[in-house]
């Protein structure tokens, strides 16, 4: 499934409070996005236990039970970490990765909430989640009446939110502002083949591996640095991870560089610097230039000025990383105005 809408963390988390105490909610998304960290912030934000079941790893049996005669009757027994007298959170994690059967068993839980002759506690509450059929990842069908007992959103990787999550859990500061300049490499879509792929939980991941091996307590090699970051990001992205682990001794470089304070790196072993400062210069230009040329102030005025001047001293040193600067081949394209400025002055740029 592939909803037209997305929502963010903070717009899940919303909806969970006011929606799933009343109808189960099924969370959609990628590998690795976030979706049970957010069911188990649910779970504390409303004061009860999560307790979570991995559909693709159970079996009909482990959630109606066994059968047990009593007198001349008999009745199935739940297992004990669903059978419980307190309400809480029952997340049913990856449930359309399930087979027929469990899914069958899943049915009485999210319709009737109850599983043979127990029933969940008053004030309990049913989510499930599960990965895209695009996701590379084990998805089978789900039966229509299923899905239509349910409320279903789909979640949507936001940068910024996940910067304030990052900060407040204290995770790795190269981590946080590596994010902070490049956002967009905080999810990237799952492969096709069996590679890592960043995503928030595999940068949380990276940021563990590096707290662990002391990094910015001690110097790392850059040996261990290629494979800590190559063992969980898109390759793209921890090329580029790497790039900027190298501008930490001058963390300001691209700042200095608009300054006319320094220039672009130009010795042929800095080109990974010299790309990740063009990509970081690019999505500056992204935040930072208006849509319309009608709304440039006096200091903006300078700065498209200046934007031009790099763009000329980049593609001295390196033309085709300046072409990748301003192309708009599956990216986000620069203004119209700005890219017409560009033609004019730098025609041989612009592909």
């Amino acid at each position: 499934m592939n909803l037209p809408i997305t929502v963010t963390q903070n717009d899940l988390l919303e909806i969970l409070l006011n929606i799933a105490p009343v109808r189960p909610v099924f969370i959609w998304g990628a590998p690795g996005i976030g979706k049970s960290a957010l069911v188990e912030q649910f779970a504390r934000e409303v004061g009860l236990p999560c307790v979570s079941l991995l559909g693709s790893q159970l079996a009909p049996e482990d959630i109606i039970g066994i059968p047990q005669i009593k007198g001349e009757t008999s009745e199935f027994l739940p297992p004990k970490m669903i059978a419980r007298k307190e309400p809480y959170v029952l997340f049913l994690d990856e449930l359309n990765a399930c087979t027929q059967e469990v899914q069958k068993a899943f049915y009485s839980l999210i319709h009737e909430r109850r599983i043979g002759e127990y029933c969940l506690p008053e004030g309990s509450i049913v989510v499930g989640a599960g990965n895209r059929a695009q996701d590379s990842a084990i998805v089978k069908t789900m039966s229509s009446a299923l899905i239509n007992r349910m409320f279903h959103v789909q979640l949507k990787a936001d940068a910024g939110q996940w910067i304030k999550w990052a900060q407040a859990e204290g995770l790795n500061p190269w981590i946080i502002d590596y994010i902070i300049q490049r956002p967009d490499h905080l999810f990237s879509e799952p492969p096709k083949t069996e590679e890592p792929f960043s995503t928030p939980r595999s940068w949380h991941m990276l940021s563990d591996a590096l707290t662990e091996y002391g990094a910015g307590k001690r110097e790392l090699s850059i040996n261990t640095l290629k494979m800590l970051a190559y063992a969980c990001l898109s390759e793209s992205h921890a090329g580029m991870f790497l790039a900027y682990t190298k501008t930490l001794l001058n963390t300001h470089l691209l700042d200095e560089i608009i300054a006319q304070k320094a220039k672009w790196p130009g010795k042929p072993e800095d080109r990974d610097v010299l790309y990740f400062l063009a990509q970081s210069f690019r999505a500056k230009l992204l935040a930072e230039l208006p849509k319309s040329k009608q709304e440039i102030s006096g200091n903006m005025l300078s700065f498209v000025y200046r934007a031009k001047g790099m763009l000329r001293e980049l593609a001295t040193i390196n033309f085709e990383i300046a072409q990748m600067t301003v192309a708009s081949d599956n990216q986000e394209a620069l203004p119209d105005w700005f890219m017409m400025e560009v033609i004019r002055d730098l025609p041989k740029l612009v592909r």
